[in-house]
């Protein structure tokens, strides 16, 4: 069996199969990620982390748009131990948020297994300790690879995994029809009817692309949604809510929200733009959902530039009717539906996360399970929440790592009981 004390070694995983980690495993190379290698690496605790992808935040680098940019202001969006540099705007780019991320995995030596796929991960109760096991590709050679360790590290986050609805007759709509993770520009889209399907972030940005390149974008509104002003008076509006909820309970700081949304932006549901009951801190405490900050898109839902339509009833062959009856001719469908967690697929446990693959235990408490199961990027606050939840994870197993440190400095060795490998 291999033994693994730092990612400094350099072993060939391909021809064994099955690694000791002494160590935490981490699931996912995201930013979430990342920041629990990092704090990990300053408390002094190898690690392994494992990646599908064959890059640190694929999620980032590989299925998102060219014109996104940070939502929030930079000082939220900082990982653990290093802030931005200076010279970057209040909303970085794409670019430079994943340069910031290469920067952040060089600095703290994280060096990712890549191409390694988890197929399951189990905690074995004969021996106390987690079995990852992982198909891992190596250019056109595919080999099993399990992982022992004492510590396993849920990090494949809230956007796992796209959410393509079933829309009856979408088959037979004959053009184009892509999720928005495969959305990058709409200069493909130059002179096209584009349907897009959602109204949250994605389904703004998306929209306002298609129609900075000349394209014909629809909007379809499902449901009710949130939108409030990316900025109020110059000031961030998700700062202005912190700093309210420092003071104010959470259902007055949505009142002033609301009441601020309004002013700037007046009243959006006369665009076919519905608020929910519920608040907008509220429901993305309660329900993740985010609401949107604009950047520009409402200017040109008021101008009819982009059109906003209700539900869809059916597809048919180059067309779309929607729940009000109307048709509309349609060149391309953008699916700005979501994503979702992927954790159920893989993970064979049921106490701490949920079947919808969220920890069961709400904020701030859903960091930490049970055998030394941890979650890490499932606070529904973005990337301040999976910052501070890295911090807790990295402390807890480092106070036990050093104490077993300790405890076999003052006694005789003795050897660890563990199954056979293959």
């Amino acid at each position: 069996m291999e033994k693994m004390f730092s990612l400094g070694d350099h072993v060939d995983l391909f021809s064994r199969r099955c690694v000791w980690v002494n160590g935490p495993v981490i699931v996912g190379a995201g930013p979430s990620g990342l920041a629990v290698g990092a704090c990990l690496r300053e408390q002094g605790v190898p690690f392994v982390v494992l990646e599908k992808e064959e890059c640190i935040a694929s999620l980032w680098q590989k299925r998102s748009y060219d014109r996104l940019k940070l939502h929030l202001p930079k000082q939220f969006c900082q990982l653990p131990k290093l802030p931005f540099p200076e010279d970057f705007p209040e909303y970085p780019t794409k670019k430079q948020f994943i340069d910031y991320l290469e920067s952040y995995s060089k600095k703290f030596e994280i060096n990712p297994r890549f191409n390694e796929c988890v197929q399951s991960a189990k905690y074995d109760e004969a021996c106390n300790l987690w079995r990852v096991k992982t198909i891992s590709t190596s250019g056109s050679c595919q080999s099993e690879v399990e992982y022992i360790c004492q510590w396993l590290v849920v990090a494949t986050g809230e956007n796992a995994e796209r959410v393509m609805p079933e829309i009856e007759g979408l088959s037979n709509f004959g053009g184009n029809v892509l999720h928005a993770c495969d959305y990058k520009s709409g200069e493909d889209y130059r002179g096209k009817r584009v349907l897009v399907v959602g109204c949250g972030n994605s389904g703004m940005e998306v929209s306002l692309d298609l129609f900075n390149h000349n394209a014909f974008p629809c909007m379809v509104v499902r449901s009710s949604v949130h939108v409030l002003p990316r900025e109020i008076m110059g000031k961030s509006t998700f700062e202005l809510a912190v700093l309210l909820m420092k003071w104010l309970p959470l259902w007055l700081v949505d009142k002033i929200m609301l009441t601020l949304a309004w002013f700037v932006l007046g009243n959006v549901e006369k665009f076919g733009l519905k608020r929910p009951s519920v608040g907008p801190l509220e429901l993305k405490n309660t329900q993740g959902k985010t609401p949107v900050l604009d950047i520009g898109a409402l200017k040109k839902i008021r101008s009819g530039d982009i059109k906003v339509v209700p539900g869809i009833k059916q597809f048919s062959c180059g067309l779309v009717e929607l729940v009000n009856g109307e048709k509309l001719q349609i060149d391309s469908v953008v699916l700005a539906t979501g994503y979702r967690s992927n954790v159920p697929y893989w993970l064979k446990e049921s106490e701490f996360f949920s079947k919808n693959g969220f920890p069961k235990t709400p904020f701030p408490n859903g960091w930490k399970g049970k055998a030394g199961l941890y979650a890490v990027g499932f606070t529904r606050r973005g990337l301040s929440g999976a910052s501070s939840d890295a911090v807790r994870i990295a402390q807890d197993i480092g106070n036990v790592y050093k104490d077993e440190i300790r405890q076999k400095k003052q006694s005789a060795p003795r050897h660890r009981r563990c199954i056979s490998t293959f």
